[in-house]
């Protein structure tokens, strides 16, 4: 069990018969009434995210999330297929569940699958991942650098606004989290 007191972002509990990833969260002391922690969840099972309020020093059950590394080899139809790195021993995602996920992978990139008590919760990416541009309008000379963006696809499929000078071929770093250009890599 854990305190709401020491909560922090990116710590995984139970609540509810559910297991959440705090995603935000703040301490409130109001003027008058007991104190409370006010937080945002997201539902590791369904990708749902909720506000949630807890009273102060209330109780929580933590989640032991294992992670462990595995290897993106391909798509089987409808399922996608990863491999553990150490023992070689293969599971199936469906992609449904991993529909945000599927934007940044590509064939035999390292990737952390989130498990919990032998259930496969889903995929953890890296912070940002390089990929090649396969269609964009070509720049047109006299853009500058900085003033503006065009859309590239890039061999996922993803569509991402970058800067007039980036061109067919290039590999950029695109982050993640929001799904934007950080830079040519």
């Amino acid at each position: 069990m854990i305190s709401v007191n020491d909560f922090r972002t990116g710590l995984t509990i139970e609540v509810d018969n559910g297991i959440w990833r705090v995603i935000d969260f703040q301490h409130v002391k109001p003027g008058k009434g007991a104190a409370f922690v006010r937080s945002k969840l997201r539902n590791l099972r369904t990708g749902a995210i909720q506000e949630k309020t807890f009273r102060a020093g209330e109780k929580v059950g933590k989640a032991q999330i294992d992670n462990r590394k595995m290897q993106y080899l391909y798509a089987n139809g409808d399922m996608h297929v990863f491999m553990d790195n150490e023992s070689y021993e293969q599971i199936e995602l469906a992609a449904s569940a991993i529909e945000y996920e599927l934007k940044f992978l590509k064939e035999n990139m390292e990737v952390s699958i989130m498990m919990y008590q032998g259930e496969t919760l889903g995929i953890e990416l890296p912070n940002s991942v390089e990929l090649k541009v396969t269609e964009t309008e070509p720049g047109i000379k006299g853009d500058t650098a900085s003033g503006g963006s065009k859309p590239a696809t890039v061999e996922t499929g993803l569509t991402v606004n970058v800067p007039f000078f980036v061109n067919e071929g290039d590999v950029l770093v695109i982050n993640t989290t929001d799904g934007s250009y950080v830079s040519r890599a």
